[in-house]
């Protein structure tokens, strides 16, 4: 990690800047960030706009991060764009002391292939923190920020209201800030943000929000209260109260960006349509039936209380197993005594990260929540899932409607079972 914008505006520089050729929607925060974007992607796609959006990390191809019309730009662009750029990434190298990071140039590559599309608008996610992240180049007229809390200590600080400053930093003059509701610590350091450069806010709980949430096949069905209005029977095939808080987010931002507001509403349709259409790979995502088994990326303790009050309220499991790797810097026994109560077995193994934590010292922390009785170590993947499908399947006679199998951890944990798994 290399805080320094030096290097990527002196490369955009060098690209004739890119990034100035449409205006942005960027990201921060610390859960939810994919989920807003794709959403927020998906909606102004409804709205008969071309699109690119910058997102990481990726489960299977680098090319995931940078989507033109909600699907990864192609090889052929790829291999284009990156040709155009790599040699001024070179030149910019040899004149920096420090090299331009990998984030750098695929965030280079992104604003570049958007400005050959070309797109209408951005829809950017930070990579960490915001001020100092290389997408910070962008000074978007539309800045959204999820719920805050701790992670990434190590760069951000290891308090809540250290990371919301680092964070508040993509807030650039005269910008329009749509919040998540934050805790209280996180929530001072944006509206001071937002003072400093003129910057206005809308609030979730204030401006707009989640009126009301049913479970429904598939995801669920919300009434959002947005900045133009309310919109009911919005059906959006994801799970969980924290995606209806990221629909809702997802709304206000694209009200904000077209403009809608007091006296404009968004037509209700379109906006049912582009909620429709969303996705979010590796978000309670099911892969297999028969048993069930879900992937989700949560890598936090925040993000494992979403996922775990999610399975609790829309999924009636009468056995359920964990496979579970994280990395190294993370919360393991936190995110493990979250998930002891809904989870009857947890088979813990390590991703194919170099950061990500040893198994049997997972498995330690594992044994003192669960007890030794419901942990088993696995070397690989492919074990840990064939075990974990052993495991949820014993003790049940007949129907495995009920049985699932939960791999979580780390998005790299859910990028290893997705190429495993995926069809």
């Amino acid at each position: 990690m290399v805080f320094d914008l030096t290097r990527i505006q002196e490369l955009l520089d060098l690209l004739g800047s890119p990034q100035r050729a449409y205006p942005s929607i960027h990201l921060t925060g610390t859960n939810g960030k994919t989920s807003t974007a794709r959403m927020i992607d998906s909606l102004l796609r409804a709205f008969g706009l071309h699109t690119g959006r910058y997102t990481s990390p990726h489960l299977e191809t680098v090319r995931e991060r940078i989507a033109l019309d909600g699907e990864p730009v192609s090889e052929q662009r790829f291999t284009a764009t990156y040709r155009e750029v790599a040699p001024l990434a070179e030149l910019v190298d040899q004149r920096a002391d420090e090299p331009l990071t990998y984030f750098d140039l695929t965030t280079a590559l992104a604003f570049a292939a958007f400005a050959d599309a070309p797109v209408d608008v951005a829809v950017v996610e930070v990579g960490l923190g915001g001020a100092e992240d290389a997408t910070n180049v962008l000074g978007a007229g539309v800045a959204v920020i999820t719920p805050i809390g701790l992670d990434h200590t190590e760069w951000l600080g290891d308090r809540i209201e250290d990371i919301a400053v680092a964070k508040s930093g993509i807030i650039h003059r005269g910008a329009t800030v749509i919040a998540a509701a934050q805790e209280e610590e996180a929530a001072r350091p944006i509206l001071e943000r937002c003072v400093e450069v003129g910057a206005t806010v809308a609030r979730e709980g204030s401006e707009f929000g989640v009126l009301r949430r049913s479970v429904a096949v598939g995801g669920q069905v919300l009434s959002l209260q947005g900045l133009g209005g309310v919109y009911e029977e919005v059906f959006v095939p994801l799970h969980g109260a924290h995606q209806a808080q990221n629909a809702a987010v997802a709304l206000a931002a694209v009200e904000a960006f077209l403009g809608a507001g007091a006296s404009r509403q968004l037509n209700v349709e379109t906006v049912r349509e582009g909620f429709a259409a969303a996705t979010s790979p590796g978000r309670l995502e099911r892969v297999r039936t028969a048993p069930t088994i879900l992937l989700d990326g949560a890598h936090n303790p925040q993000g494992m209380a979403a996922t775990v009050t999610a399975l609790a309220e829309e999924f009636a499991f009468s056995r359920l197993v964990a496979v579970v790797s994280v990395l190294a810097d993370k919360d393991a026994a936190s995110m493990l005594e979250l998930l002891e109560p809904v989870v009857d077995f947890v088979v813990v193994t390590r991703n194919t990260s170099p950061r990500a934590m040893p198994a049997d010292e997972l498995a330690t922390i594992a044994g003192e929540i669960f007890g030794p009785d419901r942990v088993e170590v696995a070397a690989e993947m492919p074990d840990a899932i064939e075990s974990a499908v052993v495991h949820a399947e014993t003790e049940v006679e007949g129907e495995l409607s009920g049985v699932g199998v939960l791999i979580t951890g780390s998005v790299v944990t859910v990028a290893d079972a997705r190429r495993l798994l995926k069809r």
